[in-house]
């Protein structure tokens, strides 16, 4: 995954609010969910946005926090915990209240490694098959 800017120091980034590393975060796992199911071969685009959908949403991304939770770093926890604690500006239509706070954790868990420069992490931690 190549960075559209320079990594930004780790200490900056956690005097971000997280709900705006949540922002940066929702839109970095979008892009790579995409980018792997548009490789995985499909051409019918209508099932690749379904599919997409699928991983993207609230419960989808609840679904796979539970998977990683336990390779995570004692500092990635610390993110995650703050971004499922941040106070929300809107509510879930279509998730309960704990799959959207624990996607909001998990969004801004990723934004935090994206603007870090920690490409490889995302990787490991989201795509890998362990």
């Amino acid at each position: 995954m190549e960075y559209l800017t320079q990594p930004v120091e780790k200490e900056r980034v956690k005097l971000m609010n997280p709900v705006v590393l949540a922002f940066v975060g929702d839109a970095v796992y979008t892009l790579c969910v995409r980018a792997r199911l548009a490789l995985g071969g499909g051409t019918d685009t209508g099932e690749l946005n379904r599919k997409s959908a699928q991983l993207v949403s609230a419960h989808g991304q609840s679904l796979s926090l539970e998977k990683i939770l336990p390779r995570l770093t004692e500092e990635e926890e610390g993110i995650f915990r703050r971004g499922r604690n941040a106070k929300k500006p809107t509510k879930s239509k279509n998730a309960s209240v704990g799959e959207y706070v624990r996607s909001t954790g998990f969004e801004a868990l990723i934004g935090y490694l994206y603007l870090t420069g920690q490409s490889e992490r995302i990787e490991e931690l989201f795509f890998s098959e362990t």
